[in-house]
Parts: C-alpha cells; structure tokens; sequence
C-alpha cells in the first residue's frame, strides 16, 4: 500500500513515524493530488527530484485547506525513514535551499536533541531568501536562518506539532554541547572591539558632559531670573523707602514752613503792640494818676526844702 510505512523502519518517540504528522493533515495529503500523481512509489533518492521542484514552504492553503508539496514530501521521508546520512546530505546542500530546508525540518521532527542543534545550528549562516506560502494562499518572504531558527524555538510550524526541545543552555550544563560560538565573532578581532568600546566609552563621557553643562546652564538662567526677581524686589523696597522719606522731608518743611509763618506772625504782632506803645496814644488812666500824684509830690514843702538842702550839697533833687 502506498499510505503505508516502510516495514523496517523504526518507531519514532515512540510510535509510527508518520504520526508525527497529524491524522487530519495526513488525510488531506493522502486525498491530493499531488500526492497521488508524484509520491506514488518513489525512493529516498527520488525523494530529491521532487524536492528540487519545489518554489515554497508551507502546510496547508486555501478554503479548502490543501496540502503543500513541502508537507507532502516531508510525510513522504517519513514512510521511507531514509539513512541519517542521506538527511545529513539533504542538510548540507548548498545549491538547493528548498532541499535543505526539507532535510532540516526533517531531522527536527525525528533527530535527537543533540543532532538536532548539531545540524541545524550551522543554517544560521544561510541568509538565502525562501517564500512562505500563507493559509490564504499568498505569499511572504522570508529566509533559511529565520526558518531555522522558528524550528528551534516554536512549538508548531507549517502546521505540524513540533517535539519537545530541550534549552541549549540545559545541554551545555550537562556537558553534552559545546557553548554557543557565532559564525561572526571571528570576524572582529579584540583591537578592533577595544577600539570600539573606547570610542563607546568617549561618547559616554561627552554625553554626560553636554548633560552636565546644560544643567548648569539651566541653574544660571533660573538663578538669574531668581536674581532679576530679586532686584526688582529691592528695587521697589529702595523706591518705597525713598518715597516715605520724601514724605518726611516734605512734612518737616511744611511744619518749619508753619513755625516760622507763625514766628512771624507773632513778631508782626509784637511790633504793632510796640508802634502803638510808642505813639501818641491816650495814656491809661491808672499812668495819670500817676503823674497827678508826682506832680502833687514835687509841690510838697518837705521835699522842696530837702531839695535845697541836697542842692547845697551838690545832689540831685528828689523827684
């Protein structure tokens, strides 16, 4: 039967190499076309014919969801269960991407861990471009290291359930990898990366040179508009000060300005108490009886002749 697996080969984790296709997938590649014409038959060698003719990757397609001829060939490795060496070959296929792409999908689904990141790790440096056909049908671009590296870290791709992988890290701790080295790291050499971390480093500093320097300048442009505040305030203190003493000022010369108009006042009033004093005024009553009673003294007999007396002795008369 065509459907059938290859009698001598062995289980696959377990089971029948062809279960590591779903069974509603395998379903549909065994009721295509493609695979009724092209995989009838046919031999691990001729497995590579097929595989040449390939133009894209993909599961299924379409509203009826169809199998590509990518997942037909694939389940077709499987019955087969070809030598790890013609796989090995598929793998290391340079003029062919599709072909390695096959082998490698291939070698994910029944290799052990170890193999797995042995023979696929190396597609990193494939940067050849692949079409992927969509579930729609259309079509994407893509490339071998990104293909490879979706097997190496999904669960699930051209819609079949990958088996579990474990880290590479857990591998290197038990020993059975080697550490990870890039295919570029011997492209740059140390000088080269001294070099680089330097000129890294300079930038470093000049950027927090330029940091440092702008947050002094920001410091002076706020402690000068502080500072022009600043002024300002005691600007208007000095004026506000300025303005009472001028009050002030004003205030003592109005007050000496109203003592003296009152001195003078006073003065103007004294002198015309004076004039008056002075002129031809009627003498007051009591400076008449004054002189009555002078006039009354000076006609008494006593002191007419003490006068004569005082007159012999060369003395002034008595008033």
């Amino acid at each position: 039967m065509a459907n059938r697996t290859d009698p001598d080969a062995r289980t696959i984790h377990g089971t029948n190499p062809q279960n590591m296709v779903e069974k509603i997938l395998r379903m549909k590649i065994y009721d295509s076309t493609y695979w009724k014409e092209h995989c009838f038959a046919l031999t691990a060698e001729a497995v590579v014919d097929k595989a040449v003719d390939i133009n894209s990757l993909g599961g299924t397609y379409g509203g009826a969801r169809k199998p590509s001829k990518f997942v037909c060939l694939l389940l077709k490795l499987l019955q087969l269960q070809p030598d790890k060496e013609i796989i090995i070959e598929f793998i290391k296929n340079d003029d062919y991407k599709y072909v390695r792409i096959l082998g490698a999908f291939y070698m994910r689904l029944v290799g052990r861990p170890v193999e797995v990141y042995n023979y696929l790790e190396p597609l990193y440096n494939d940067p050849r471009k692949v079409r992927m056909q969509n579930q729609d049908g259309s079509y994407s671009l893509s490339h071998v290291d990104e293909v490879i590296d979706q097997m190496l870290h999904q669960d699930y791709l051209f819609d079949i359930a990958l088996p579990r992988l474990p880290h590479r890290v857990t591998l290197e701790r038990l020993n059975q990898l080697e550490p990870w080295v890039s295919a570029i790291a011997g492209d740059f050499d140390e000088e080269a990366l001294k070099a680089e971390a330097e000129e890294a480093k300079k930038q470093a500093d000049a950027l927090l040179i330029d940091a440092a320097k702008e947050r002094r300048h920001t410091d002076r442009l706020r402690l000068k508009d502080h500072g022009g505040v600043r002024d300002r305030r005691r600007r208007s203190h000095s004026r506000e000060r300025d303005r009472a003493l001028d009050d002030g000022r004003d205030k003592d010369r109005h007050r000496d300005r109203d003592r003296d108009r009152r001195s003078g006042r006073e003065r103007d009033h004294t002198d015309k108490k004076r004039r008056r004093s002075t002129s031809g005024e009627r003498p007051s009553k009591t400076a008449r009886d004054g002189v009555k009673s002078r006039k009354a003294d000076a006609s008494d007999p006593d002191i007419i002749e003490a006068n004569a007396e005082r007159a012999k002795l060369g003395l002034k008369p008595l008033r």
